[in-house]
């Protein structure tokens, strides 16, 4: 095999790579874009006092199971839950959600744009998220916690790897 082709082969497999390496990102943080509109719809909904009107539903939908059982595990913690997103709780969900989902839309917007500040400012934002999700599964052990920390364990080493690969493509370039 000559020099020509070795250098093919290896310049082949990096364009592989690199084109895994983006669709796999762009995936990715189109994940965390409509998760983040989703957070903003949920916030906007709570600080809409949408909360009374789930608490309402969730007691329709379970005053027949607890006429029957009272004491129904899951049918009291959700009653429970829901009623708990009163007054101010319910002011910081609402806005806790809000400003983690634009920040989350806004950031994904400018990846998807390509810009380059976005890519260690989304690095640093999904480190506080996972600090913050770190924090809350020591407290709830919730295996949701866990699913979504490794997603965004993911989503950072791909944001990670795209940066790296966007820094050497502009010095290349430079």
């Amino acid at each position: 095999m000559s020099t020509n082709q070795k250098t093919q082969d290896v310049t082949s497999k990096r364009n592989r790579r690199s084109f895994w390496l983006l669709e796999s990102f762009r995936v990715g943080i189109s994940l965390k874009g409509l998760n983040g509109l989703l957070e903003t719809l949920g916030g906007i909904l709570l600080l809409a006092n949408a909360q009374q009107k789930l608490s309402g539903f969730v007691v329709l939908m379970l005053d027949q199971e607890l006429s029957r059982n009272p004491h129904d595990f899951v049918a009291r913690h959700l009653l429970h839950a829901t009623t708990q997103l009163a007054g101010n709780s319910r002011h910081f969900a609402g806005w806790y959600l809000i400003s983690h989902g634009v920040v989350k839309v806004v950031l994904v917007i400018a990846l998807l744009r390509n810009k380059l500040w976005a890519y260690p400012l989304m690095i640093a934002a999904i480190g506080v998220f996972l600090c913050y999700e770190a924090y809350r599964f020591t407290l709830t052990h919730s295996s949701w916690l866990i699913l979504l920390a490794a997603f965004d364990v993911i989503v950072l080493t791909l944001t990670w790897l795209e940066y790296n690969e966007q820094l050497a493509v502009r010095r290349a370039h430079a």
